[in-house]
């Protein structure tokens, strides 16, 4: 029976490569059907790769290593015995298979990595290169050359520079005290859509503050009768996804956005929500929560907050939100700027409940309060339909019956 190849699968059109970022078998293991063996991380989605058949696998690619959709990572013989093949060597970050049939190291041509050459004696073709395609780079030199003997040797043979009297003396921090870790891809566009968002909006931030007193005790009053019945707790964010879904009805500019010179209406209300994850934050999207219930939304925010935990997510989980909630509360945070999630034209940001005195009825009593921020696109949306949108919210949460009577 002919080896099977295990590829780099498609994961839609925008998509071309990704990081072989684990894993989950070794060379010469042993696999099932459909079992689970690496995770391949892109600019937009984590996803896993499984075993087509049962078999060997032999490693053609090592963890880190930049790989194109299509390509060839591991190849799975089926009529293997189980034991690992003998000149089939394991795969580290620095040592690729011989099946590979590519060069251990490609080193660079730039002059950082020739001049550090010359300076440390070191051979670039014997330092494990980390850069695109193996390449050895600036880094990867002076990583190779930094043992203590080493550094000195460096520092002894360059060249003595002329350096002002005034000059601070710059020592070198100890062994240790600092490493290096190459952002993943889901980090990199992460820090590239918040930059993005902050140069091409005019973005501005309101506040308020709400009494969480009444839903509070709806939630008291009910939570056991509500688990009974729909098998999920009632939490604050179906209450707040339903307050932002009535403001949105009731001020139509922050379900708008941007395209170029035109203005795009959203009539549905899809609502992204903002997960943390070890990976980094993900905004995945409920759909149609206009149309769900509170048990209806609660399950559905459990339901993308795992996928997004697992791993699971896809491209669809992402697409046409119209706007977005994030719960900064829930880390203790008590107030906050959140900033757009493009192309939308506006987010909410909840913060912790804390307990606080107010003025009520000429009386000053303890209530527990929660600032709002809705940081919205000034382009589009002005000042006087922000505020009333977060007003909106604050008298929907404040009081619920709202929600039902749509006032």
């Amino acid at each position: 029976m002919s080896l099977i190849e295990v590829k780099i699968p498609p994961l839609g059109e925008s998509i071309s490569s990704g990081v072989l970022a684990k894993w989950h078998v070794k060379n010469g293991d042993t696999v099932k059907k459909d079992q689970p063996l690496f995770e391949l991380e892109t600019d937009k989605i984590t996803s896993e790769g499984v075993a087509e058949a049962a078999g060997v696998i032999t490693l053609k690619a090592a963890t880190g290593a930049e790989v194109k959709i299509g390509e060839v990572v591991a190849s799975i013989d089926p009529a293997a015995t189980g034991a690992a093949p003998a000149a089939a060597p394991s795969v580290t970050p620095s040592a690729v298979p011989a099946a590979a049939a590519k060069p251990a190291v490609v080193a660079d041509a730039s002059p950082a990595v020739r001049r550090l050459a010359a300076d440390t004696g070191i051979d670039p073709a014997t330092v494990a290169g980390t850069g695109k395609g193996g390449r050895v780079t600036k880094g990867d030199m002076l990583a190779a050359a930094a043992t203590p003997k080493e550094i000195a040797a460096v520092i002894a043979a360059a060249p003595a520079a002329s350096v002002p009297a005034t000059a601070p003396v710059v020592s070198a921090p100890p062994a240790g005290k600092k490493t290096r870790v190459k952002m993943t891809k889901l980090r990199q566009t992460i820090a590239k859509r918040l930059v993005a968002a902050q140069h091409e909006a005019a973005m501005l931030t309101t506040f308020n503050e709400v009494d969480m007193s009444a839903v509070m005790a709806l939630r008291a009053k009910y939570q056991d009768d509500f688990v009974k019945k729909n098998g999920v707790k009632l939490g604050f964010m179906s209450f707040f996804t339903k307050a932002v879904v009535h403001a949105l009805k009731e001020v139509p500019a922050i379900n708008a956005q941007l395209d170029g010179e035109e203005v795009v209406q959203n009539h549905y209300y899809d609502i992204s929500m903002a997960v943390s994850t070890e990976k980094g934050l993900v905004v995945p999207v409920v759909r149609e929560c206009d149309k769900l219930d509170m048990a209806g939304i609660e399950k559905a925010i459990g339901e993308v907050a795992k996928k997004a935990r697992d791993g699971k997510l896809g491209l669809p989980d992402f697409e046409g939100g119209c706007f977005t909630i994030t719960n900064g509360g829930i880390f203790g945070s008590m107030l906050s700027t959140p900033i757009i999630n493009a192309p939308q034209s506006a987010i909410l940001g909840l913060h912790a409940i804390n307990d606080r005195p107010v003025a009520l009825n000429g009386q000053v009593v303890i209530r527990p309060m929660m600032y709002l921020a809705l940081s919205y696109d000034h382009r589009l949306v002005d000042g006087k339909e922000a505020v009333t949108f977060l007003v909106k919210v604050k008298q929907a949460i404040e009081d619920p019956s709202r929600l039902i009577l749509s006032v």
